[in-house]
């Protein structure tokens, strides 16, 4: 009977250590992994750590060093510019379990709703005011005005959101403990992916017109 109980016991402890370890990046086994460059391009592979590694001796300090987030990207109509960095433009990040990302938001700008499936998010502000939150599971709201020099923390899968609510443009860098953490944008998953117009309707209430104008708002091909 004990032999039983403890065989379920280890069971349960393998289980567990299996959807922990399932639940993240899994730990490197060298010190880096640059992507050798005759084995294709990092952009072409679907998952990101099948790439053979360079030889470490023939790894370069540029290998570690990315000067790609010195300005702000392209705005979008939601006054936003994101420049997100993963190893697909910054190979030295490869297998090290971490990403980021620097995003710009001009006055009034937002940075909708959105979510990221595999990663927890802290979002340091640089510059700016800005209103930032998540939800969590409860449908609890934890936001407050963050200023320069301040930080914030989205758990992995929840919701979350930023706003500019200062008089100047603002700066976020966000870091992530995912290489590839994943995006949801809440709008563009819902009105943008072909979802069932009826339930939709039923879901938020709105007439098919309504409907229709969300869609061709964040469902690109609708819109041409």
């Amino acid at each position: 009977m004990f032999r039983n109980f403890f065989t379920n016991c280890l069971l349960v402890i393998f289980s567990l250590q299996c959807a922990t370890t399932s639940a993240s990046d899994p730990d490197p086994v060298q010190d880096y992994c640059i992507p050798n460059p005759r084995f294709g391009s990092i952009r072409s592979i679907s998952h990101l750590l099948i790439l053979p590694c360079k030889n470490s001796t023939e790894a370069t300090d540029d290998d570690f060093i990315f000067s790609g987030m010195k300005q702000a990207g392209n705005f979008s109509d939601t006054g936003l510019a994101s420049i997100p960095v993963n190893p697909t433009v910054f190979p030295g990040l490869n297998t090290l379990g971490m990403s980021f990302v620097r995003a710009d938001l001009k006055v009034g700008g937002i940075n909708p709703p959105h979510f990221h499936p595999r990663a927890t998010e802290i979002a340091y502000v640089v510059q700016g005011s800005v209103y930032s939150g998540f939800v969590d599971s409860t449908n609890r709201v934890f936001a407050a005005i963050i200023e320069q020099g301040e930080v914030m923390v989205y758990p992995r899968g929840l919701v979350h959101f930023q706003m500019n609510v200062g008089k100047k443009p603002a700066t976020i860098f966000g870091s992530f403990n995912s290489q590839s953490p994943g995006l949801q944008k809440i709008p563009s998953a819902v009105f943008g992916s072909g979802i069932n117009e009826e339930l939709l309707e039923k879901a938020f209430g709105l007439s098919s017109k309504q409907i229709g104008k969300m869609r061709r708002r964040f469902d690109p091909e609708r819109s041409n």
